[in-house]
């Protein structure tokens, strides 16, 4: 991966509906106050609309422009109508990033990820044990493996609903990509 150098990048995944969206915007404020900036990559599964039909730069998109970029004084917005790039030059957009949150087509990849697996809307573990570094869930590790899931003992879980102890441990293993400890 073409990560800047102490960068941590950290797939949040799990099936539809499963709460990852949730997850990372209560993930998001809580890392921010730790001194850290993160910043998400989502993927979207259907042809979303990237620009606000009406606006300039979507009239410009529309008259066949290959990319429109609006700014201001505090942020911008680029959309170019291309096919997707690889993640790893999607990653490379956020130098300033600390950490980078990938949501939304990950589970299969071998980016280090955490899953989530919400009663009612999942039972058990869908990603590749080899990468997966936690769960986040708000069933009990004994009913996750008797649904199949199969689960490491050292693999650590997280309640679905207590994100600070969460935020800690990411920071934990950013700042261990500082320190060169793996």
């Amino acid at each position: 991966m073409k990560e800047q150098k102490g960068q941590l990048i950290l797939a949040v995944s799990g099936v539809k509906n499963s709460g990852k969206t949730t997850l990372i915007a209560s993930l998001l404020s809580k890392l921010k106050q730790k001194g850290l900036k993160a910043a998400v990559i989502k993927h979207d599964g259907h042809e979303f609309e990237a620009d606000i039909p009406g606006t300039d730069t979507w009239r410009f998109g529309e008259a066949g422009a290959c990319g429109t970029l609006v700014f201001s004084g505090t942020k911008y917005m680029m959309v170019k109508y291309q096919p997707s790039p690889e993640t790893d030059e999607l990653i490379a957009c956020f130098p300033e990033a600390d950490v980078v949150l990938l949501e939304g087509f990950l589970k299969y990849s071998e980016y280090p990820k955490i899953e989530v697996i919400r009663r009612g809307n999942s039972s058990r573990s869908v990603c590749d044990p080899r990468f997966l570094l936690g769960i986040v869930t708000d069933l009990r590790r004994e009913e996750l493996d008797a649904a199949g899931s199969a689960l490491p003992e050292e693999l650590p879980f997280f309640d679905l609903n207590e994100t600070e102890v969460l935020s800690d441990w990411i920071y934990c293993l950013w700042r261990q990509r500082q320190t060169g400890r793996q």
